[in-house]
């Protein structure tokens, strides 16, 4: 029997009212030999050899079939489609306009989006019978949204700029609430933060004032 969670979590807006949403609590990961098991189970009629063989040959021709510019659809499970970004190399040289080298050579395959088919989503919830699994609270910062601007602001007094990590650590803060809130607050002229950069190399720096 599966187990769901109750996470709650604070208001990005400061405000005392808690969000809170459910999730499935994943007892543990299962291997494709142990999935493969399940597959052959007795009076499947399927070797493991033919379910190994067949699974190889599916991921391999997803891949060849999608390099080729196509989506995939398998009826029961899902849409295949592949995600496109900047090799991390050449993203400096992607942000120059009207750039003479920027190439097709520049680009890659970087990501997999996957849609799950309705009947699977269906079906796995006709399949599900659910317990309570406990409550899961994340704690908020000690500090108010004022003083973590603060905070942050000083540490912009001895460092040329300001990750997620640095401001999770000075405000004692989980990492998607501090991303979350360090994007609110960048597109808040007066908030004294601004952001450079973009992708993997977007920091947070103090705002120059106008």
């Amino acid at each position: 029997m599966a187990k769901y969670i109750k996470q709650e979590m604070n208001n990005l807006d400061g405000s005392e009212k808690r969000r809170q949403f459910y999730r499935m609590k994943i007892e543990r990961n299962i291997s494709m030999d142990e999935f493969i098991d399940e597959i052959c189970h007795p009076g499947s009629g399927l070797s493991r050899g033919t379910v190994i063989q067949v699974l190889t040959m599916t991921a391999d021709r997803l891949a060849r079939t999608m390099a080729q510019g196509h989506s995939v659809s398998i009826e029961g499970i899902g849409t295949f489609k592949p995600k496109l970004g900047v090799i991390k190399e050449r993203e400096a040289e992607h942000e120059e306009e009207e750039n003479p080298n920027f190439n097709a050579r520049s680009i890659e395959v970087n990501n997999i989006n996957y849609r799950a088919d309705k009947e699977l989503i269906q079906k796995t919830n006709r399949l599900c019978e659910l317990s309570r699994g406990g409550v899961s609270r994340i704690h908020k910062s000690p500090y108010s949204q004022e003083q973590r601007i603060e905070r942050a602001l000083l540490f912009l007094q001895e460092h040329p700029f300001l990750c997620i990590r640095d401001y999770m650590a000075i405000n004692q803060m989980k990492r998607t609430s501090a991303a979350l809130e360090l994007q609110r607050l960048s597109s808040d002229p007066t908030s004294g933060l601004t952001i450079e950069g973009r992708g993997s190399h977007r920091v947070y720096v103090k705002r120059e004032k106008e």
